[in-house]
Formats: C-alpha cells, sequence, structure tokens
C-alpha cells in the first residue's frame, strides 16, 4: 500500500486525492502519511502530498520485489 501512496502522489497530490487513488478510508491514508512522512518517504507542502527522491527508490525496490 505505501508503494501505491507514493505513486499517486509522486506528482503532487492531496488527501482526498490519495484516498479515491488508492481506495482507502481518509483514517487509513492519514496513518499511512504519517508513517512515510516519518521515514523521509513523503512530504508535504500545504495541502499537498509529494513522493521524496528516498520515496521513489522505495517505489523502485518495491517494483523490483513486486510488492
Amino acid at each position: 500500500m505505501s508503494a501505491e501512496i507514493l505513486r499517486v502522489a509522486s506528482k503532487g497530490a492531496n488527501k482526498t486525492q490519495i484516498v479515491y487513488g488508492t481506495n482507502l478510508n481518509f483514517e487509513v491514508a492519514k496513518r499511512y502519511l504519517e508513517m512515510l512522512q516519518e521515514r523521509g518517504l513523503i512530504k508535504q507542502n500545504g495541502d499537498l502530498y509529494l513522493t521524496t527522491i528516498k520515496g521513489k527508490e522505495f517505489q523502485e525496490l518495491a517494483k523490483e520485489l513486486k510488492l
């Protein structure tokens, strides 16, 4: 699920776009976003979330491992 959130946020997305793009509810999305921010995989700029370079590296690894 983390890789899917990072995919949706790769060009910038607000929480609603992430919720709809990943089929999560707002509470679950909020927990994932907090965890991803704590790990430096996503950053928040105002209302938008954006995948970081570290997050893109994680996406590539997840893709290789088919997670």
